[in-house]
């Protein structure tokens, strides 16, 4: 598993995500004593395979302010790439974030410096909006 697989897991499967709605699993049921009218059989409409249902919205601001609280704070998650990691409970050393910066193809600046972070916070917030996360504007757009 990637260094961005495991920030989507901690923050999608964090108990405060928001979870998809819930589909009816069986039709009503008709009051005792009465049978339930027969629906007629219709074929399903067909649908393109390549049209898959949207991945779950799930408000991260609101999931990382929940683990900050639960932590004390959480330092900067808000414009650190480190902070970040860290409130996450992964790895925030250089060669992790080397490896991030690979994964979501990040070119800024050399290797640690304040380019690079800021490049790879802003790559991680876009690239969890993409993936069903509702990210606000003042996290997709930070300037240092």
């Amino acid at each position: 598993m990637g260094i961005f697989s495991s920030i989507m897991n901690k923050i999608f499967h964090h108990p405060t995500a928001q979870a998809a709605p819930q589909r009816p699993s069986a039709p009503p049921q008709a009051p005792a004593g009465q049978s339930a009218p027969q629906p007629s059989v219709q074929p399903a409409p067909a649908q393109p395979a390549a049209q898959a249902e949207p991945p779950p919205q799930v408000d991260v601001e609101a999931v990382l302010a929940t683990m900050a609280q639960d932590k004390a704070g959480g330092g900067n998650w808000r414009t650190s790439i480190v902070d970040l990691l860290k409130l996450l409970d992964l790895d925030s050393s250089l060669a992790a974030r080397k490896e991030l910066a690979r994964e979501l193809n990040v070119h800024a600046g050399v290797d640690g410096s304040a380019e690079q972070n800021i490049a790879l916070h802003r790559a991680v917030m876009e690239r969890l909006a993409l993936n069903g996360g509702v990210v606000p504007d003042s996290l997709l757009r930070h300037v240092a």
